[in-house]
């Protein structure tokens, strides 16, 4: 069965067509009278996110190729679902990423250089979280984030930061993963915990269909929406091509964690257009009619067309391609420019406070390394 006919099996929701109509499926019913509500620059922003999402990750795959990277996860064909999802959290909400969740830490304040350091190499850690809006660092140990997100919304239940009617304070917690990590046990024993503490979070399953070179048909014989309700939770499946569907439901759960009643699942049915990362060649596995058939789905192509009937000209499009040719040059221009970090990195952070161990660590490299220098004893 391929993966269109399996999407067919189970209600989903999507407003807009892909050829961008706005023509809600029955299991979209409840969310089209709130297409209204969303305001004009929020749905410019969107359109602005999603293309400079493209752009920085066709940034990032040149760069692998010129040698001037280690490494790129591409997240091509995935913009939808996580510009939508990331609009819709809130400032106090903390976001938990995988690996390709670029726009979304960058929605969140993270410089996109960021990633391309730890892509190149000369970064042991990432980002602060406190300085990048609550975006937590990425994941290369495919669903342990899953628990650190829940670990983490069980700690605001624990310190009074949810459920208590302020809509200014309370907070919730929303976790990225694919549908590969469903398979993961750090992804189950989430859910479990998630389900039993009654966490505020959702669960936000990216299914852009391969896990790796593994067909999500052979890891699950029923959606990956039904996991919600195995666990106990509302479990809803989305176009994750969609970015209106995206931002309205994981708005509705992020509402509704917030406000204590517990954790969901969402199901965002998408395509890595790409390779699942540069060192992998999706021609292996997948067929070109199989590539050809999502790419008729584009989620920016069918944004536009959208927003081109609303009214949007021809100049705003052309003036939001030039704003990311501009941040790719200058991305590109800035992680040329990076260099390897001191030694001393690797002591910095694996304490929260100076810890004389580590001084003392630190002198015993400082003295192995001078050893070998000439002259010395």
């Amino acid at each position: 069965m391929t993966a269109p006919e399996r999407e067919c099996d189970e209600p989903t929701v999507q407003l807009l067509t892909p050829d961008g109509l706005l023509q809600p499926t029955a299991a979209a019913e409840e969310y089209a009278p709130l297409v209204a509500g969303i305001k004009e620059e929020v749905l410019r922003q969107f359109y602005r996110d999603m293309t400079f999402s493209r752009r920085v990750d066709i940034t990032g795959a040149n760069l692998q190729r010129q040698g001037q990277l280690a490494l790129w996860p591409p997240s091509f064909g995935q913009e939808a679902a996580q510009v939508g999802s990331a609009r819709a959290a809130r400032a106090q909400d903390h976001l938990f990423p995988s690996y390709r969740e670029h726009i979304v830490g960058m929605i969140r304040g993270l410089d996109p250089v960021r990633l391309f350091a730890l892509m190149r190499g000369v970064t042991l850690g990432g980002w602060d979280p406190r300085e990048t809006g609550n975006f937590h660092l990425y994941t290369l140990v495919l669903a342990s984030q899953n628990l650190h997100a829940t670990g983490y919304a069980m700690g605001l239940q624990f310190d009074g930061e949810t459920a208590t009617g302020d809509p200014d304070r309370d907070a919730a917690v929303i976790v990225y993963y694919g549908d590969g990590a469903t398979s993961q046990g750090d992804a189950n024993e989430a859910l479990v915990f998630a389900s039993s503490y009654q966490c505020p979070q959702v669960f936000f399953v990216q299914n852009n269909q391969w896990a790796i070179s593994v067909p999500v048909s052979r890891q699950s014989r029923h959606p990956l929406a039904h996991r919600g309700g195995g666990f106990g939770m509302p479990g809803v499946r989305i176009d994750g091509n969609d970015v209106l569907a995206s931002y309205l439901v994981t708005r509705r759960y992020l509402d509704a964690a917030r406000a204590g009643e517990g954790p969901s699942l969402i199901e965002a049915m998408t395509y890595r257009m790409g390779a699942h990362t540069t060192a992998d060649d999706p021609t292996k596995y997948r067929t070109d009619s199989e590539v050809e058939l999502w790419s008729a789905r584009d989620p920016i192509v069918r944004y536009k067309t959208w927003l081109s009937g609303r009214g949007a000209s021809a100049a705003f499009f052309a003036e939001v391609e030039e704003e990311a040719e501009d941040m790719a040059a200058d991305l590109r221009r800035r992680t040329q420019e990076l260099v390897a970090p001191p030694r001393s990195v690797i002591f910095a952070h694996v304490y929260q406070d100076p810890h004389p161990l580590m001084v003392e660590q630190a002198a015993w490299l400082d003295a192995f390394e001078h050893s070998f220098e000439e002259g010395s004893a």
